[in-house]
């Protein structure tokens, strides 16, 4: 992938912003769609409907900026 500056310019299909201790989601960033709030459940439904083909474990086509796989621990009855 190219070179750049910020996860829009980065020419990854799928971009999943820094890990937050602050949320249960991961900020996603979906080529042509823009940024999604998504919970590990939620990821990779939603990465299938946009991208039918894609490999998840690719690194060319899923890029985390940091802490690959992980999610943010959530309880039920947190907010």
């Amino acid at each position: 992938m190219k070179n750049a500056t910020g996860p829009e310019e980065s020419g990854y299909p799928v971009f999943v912003e820094s890990f937050d201790t602050d949320s249960r989601y991961r900020r996603v960033r979906l080529r042509g769609l823009g940024c999604e709030p998504l919970e590990r459940e939620e990821f990779e439904p939603r990465l299938r409907q946009v991208f039918p083909d894609i490999d998840l474990d690719d690194p060319a086509q899923v890029h985390w900026e940091d802490r690959p796989g992980q999610w943010p621990p959530w309880h039920p009855g947190e907010a």
